[in-house]
């Protein structure tokens, strides 16, 4: 699974209303329509520019965490990466999105799709890790 980089994101994101009930996913609710209040989504997503870029990811090998071909990638640079995050490297300059397992010095990058097998980093290899995947943001239409 590799990456397309979409550039930073600007501060200040507009406001989006947002309604006071929840959405079923089955039969529609009697709800009347309000709104509660005005959300950013830079907020919600906890966007920090300009440490936080988006990537559009392509590939199958994160499906079975729910990251699938064409979907926004949110991208935090601030964070540590560690044992477990979802991060967006690069290796020997091949861009990839793996689940990074750190186990004493052994690095290896995991798909999350069993078609896939695991990376493992080895001595000679060059990983450079450009940040940790917070979110995901996926069309419907």
């Amino acid at each position: 699974m590799s990456f397309t980089i979409l550039g930073p994101i600007a501060e200040a994101g507009a406001k989006l209303p947002m309604c006071s009930f929840q959405v079923p996913a089955g039969f529609p609710s009697p709800a009347a329509d309000h709104i509660e209040q005005h959300i950013s989504l830079d907020e919600v997503l906890n966007i920090r520019a300009p440490h936080v870029y988006l990537v559009a990811i392509t590939g199958e090998s994160m499906q079975g965490i729910g990251i699938f071909e064409g979907d926004l990638a949110v991208v935090d640079r601030a964070i540590e990466p560690a044992h477990g995050h979802v991060v967006v490297a690069l290796l020997n300059n091949e861009p990839v999105c793996k689940r990074l397992s750190k186990r004493g010095r052994e690095v290896v990058l995991l798909s999350e799709n069993p078609k896939y097998p695991a990376r493992y980093v080895l001595e000679g290899d060059e990983l450079s890790i450009w940040g940790v995947i917070t979110s995901t943001v996926r069309s419907h239409v």
